[in-house]
């Protein structure tokens, strides 16, 4: 057992090592026990001797005590509490196998198993009277993805591709494994496990009725589309979710909110009815009292694919109309995108939900008739929430942790009562660099926002220019592992959000709508300018820049038009929009919203079409299975920079996607921090990072 010791937090300034990596513990959405008194999270971490991620179930009183371990699973996530409080459910995955559905009694004991879906379970709900779970799982084809003994991933039938959208970064190919809603009966906590059958009586069972361990499961939606979100209704007779189920799905972005009987049914669309612009509705929910439903969605435009800096918006209808709708957050300043599939709801007609905002992610009680109580503000991100009466408890990441537990203050403050510290390894190994947050002036006078961490010493530091992915992404607060690795190293770290991120607003996020390179350019030369003028620690002399993904084209773009830089690192960048239509998972939209149709001006957004400008150093980092910037934009980039005779590395990483500085195997993560820090030793290199 550990005990709860929440501390005043000293930043102590210390070496970051690759190593620490494994004390970075993330905390999930928190499930509160609906008589309020405590509150369940997974907490999982990287392991280096695994190279897996694992973390089990965390049981953390609500008025202070002892934490207890409630689960000793490989990798146990996603908790969630019976409305009856008798039981959480939760997903388990194993080394080598994917996430099953399980359930425990809520005071612990021994889980059971409740589902043996081949491609593992990926979202779940209770129903109100607690017998009963809704869940969505993807559902391969027969004859792939090991349907068939024997017939290998090499040896499938070919794939017959009729529209836009048939891949998906990290997933694959999608239209031969939609993900499918089912339904099953909980069994009771009591009953006798099921036992498999020997000898004779195993030779005695039908063919087509092999032996489950697992209770049945009723399959519930079939279309050939994927289902998500699911939810049910207060009164457990019917089940929300989300899906693109209308004609003509395949060429646009819209998505819709469906109502189906629990019992099986043909699904009624809920949203989209009849309006002039489209949405890409997500999540949905009913009030606590049933009058309302509630759910997110984007704004579309007439043509349904224009994303550009949209931010989600909550809407509301009564429960018996749902084609009446109002919109109930302002969608040129409140982006409510951090909320993912589940909307919580409080009181009898309200819902709680994340803002994000100006590097930060705020949370809001807002209720049907529209009035909204800021709940949680400040230099934080908060990732997850639940709430139980007036208790709310909510998951968060700062400038001093990855991850934790906290109950929101009651009364007027916006102020957290943290309930956990699995943070303080890190930091008391590690230390943290604190955030300096700054702000300077592009040259036409907009504010460019971000922050500046600053090493041990006196200087002068280098200087590591960073610049986010999206674009339609902000950096902000929470304690971030690559700036830490970075200052720890003996580089000045500078960070923003510049024309075309999120959190300041509709008109900032589209900024750069078919105007790529231009302000954004802008935007973090002068935000580099403005340090460099105010703070005399920093080298401008020792000039690197890096990103990853649309970071990766701003990069690009920037050293092919300024020369200032000493090296840079072009990670799984957007580099050519023209192959990106062809290659990419996103390309048959993204390109064209974001740099427009006309040749021209496409070539004048490319970095590609500069890159004989390019005199930096450049390191070209990529995944091998990267399909939202394919591994062919490094490849060709790479070749371009040798054919110019510019000093030039490619590192590609097999078996990863796209998210490998997020969530890639722990031995991928620490050697991309390997490579990324001997890259700067060799051109930028320090007494914590020497040559």
């Amino acid at each position: 057992m550990a005990v709860l010791a929440v501390e005043q937090r000293e930043t102590r300034l210390t070496v970051v090592k690759i190593e620490h990596l494994p004390l970075l513990q993330s905390v999930s959405a928190p499930t509160l026990h609906p008589d309020g008194t405590r509150v369940v999270a997974a907490v999982t971490r990287p392991d280096l001797t695994a190279d897996a991620y694992v973390g089990q179930l965390w049981e953390v009183p609500v008025e202070g005590g002892t934490l207890r371990r409630l689960t000793r699973g490989f990798r146990d996530t996603a908790p969630q509490y019976s409305h009856n409080g008798e039981l959480l459910a939760f997903l388990r995955a194993g080394p080598d196998g994917p996430a099953q559905l399980f359930f425990v009694e809520a005071g612990g004991g021994e889980p059971r198993q409740l589902t043996d879906a081949k491609l593992g379970v990926q979202s779940f709900d209770w129903s109100p009277d607690s017998q009963r779970i809704v869940y969505a799982a993807r559902v391969p084809e027969e004859g792939r993805y090991g349907t068939v003994d024997g017939v290998p991933a090499g040896a499938e039938d070919a794939r017959v591709i009729t529209g836009y959208q048939f891949r998906m970064n990290g997933v694959g190919y999608t239209a031969d494994k939609r993900l499918q809603l089912f339904v099953l009966e909980v069994p009771p906590v009591d009953a006798e496990p099921p036992v498999a059958p020997r000898g004779r009586a195993r030779k005695a069972l039908p063919a087509d009725e092999p032996f489950s361990a697992v209770p049945p499961s009723r399959q519930l939606t079939d279309a050939d589309a994927d289902h998500t979100a699911p939810r049910f209704a207060p009164d457990g007779s019917t089940i929300l979710f989300t899906a693109a189920l209308h004609d003509g799905a395949e060429a646009d972005l819209v998505s819709d909110v469906y109502l189906v009987p629990v019992d099986g049914g043909t699904p009624e669309r809920l949203t989209n009815q009849g309006v002039p612009e489209y949405v890409g509705a997500a999540a949905a929910t009913y009030s606590a009292d049933g009058r309302w439903l509630f759910h997110l969605a984007s704004d579309l435009g007439t043509s349904g694919r224009d994303f550009v800096g949209r931010h989600t918006s909550l809407f509301v209808a009564e429960a018996a109309n749902p084609a009446n709708v109002r919109r109930l957050t302002d969608p040129a300043s409140i982006d409510l995108t951090e909320n993912g599939d589940r909307l919580v709801t409080v009181g009898p007609d309200a819902v709680l939900v994340l803002d994000r905002s100006r590097g930060g992610v705020r949370l809001l009680r807002i209720s049907a008739d529209g009035q909204t109580q800021v709940l949680v503000d400040g230099p934080r991100l908060v990732l997850g929430v639940d709430a139980v009466g007036e208790t709310v408890a909510v998951s968060y990441t700062d400038g001093n942790t990855v991850g934790d537990l906290a109950v929101v203050a009651q009364g007027s403050d916006t102020s957290l009562r943290p309930l956990t510290d699995f943070s303080a390894a890190f930091r008391n190994e590690a230390g943290v660099v604190p955030l300096h947050e700054v702000s300077y002036q592009a040259p036409d006078g907009y504010p460019v926002h971000g922050w500046l961490l600053l090493p041990e010493g006196p200087g002068p530091h280098p200087v590591l220019l960073n610049i986010h992915g999206g674009p339609f992404a902000q950096y902000g607060w929470g304690l971030f592992d690559e700036a830490q690795v970075y200052a720890a190293a003996g580089y000045a770290v500078l960070m923003c959000n510049p024309r075309g991120a999120a959190g300041y607003g509709l008109e900032h996020g589209k900024a750069i709508k078919e105007a790529m390179g231009t302000v954004d350019l802008d935007d973090v030369l002068a935000f580099l300018d403005g340090a460099l003028a105010e703070h005399g620690e920093l080298d401008n002399e020792r000039l690197g820049v890096m990103g990853g993904s649309y970071g990766g084209y701003l990069t690009a773009w920037t050293i092919a038009h300024d020369h200032r830089f000493t090296a840079a690192i072009v990670e799984r960048g957007y580099l050519d929009p023209v192959s990106f239509v062809g290659s990419s998972d996103i390309g048959w939209f993204f390109s064209n919203e974001y740099t427009g149709e006309d040749p021209d001006a496409i070539r004048a957004q490319s970095p590609m079409a500069v890159v004989d400008q390019v005199q930096t150093p450049t390191l070209v980092l990529h995944s091998e299975d990267d399909l939202r910037c394919p591994v062919e934009q490094a490849h060709r980039y790479y070749t371009a920079l040798k054919m110019g005779g510019v000093p030039t590395e490619l590192v590609v990483f097999p078996g990863e996607n796209h998210e490998l500085s997020r969530s890639g195997t722990p031995h991928h993560r620490k050697q991309r921090f390997e490579h990324i820090l001997n890259w700067w030793s060799r051109y930028l290199p320090t007494e914590a990072n020497p040559a």
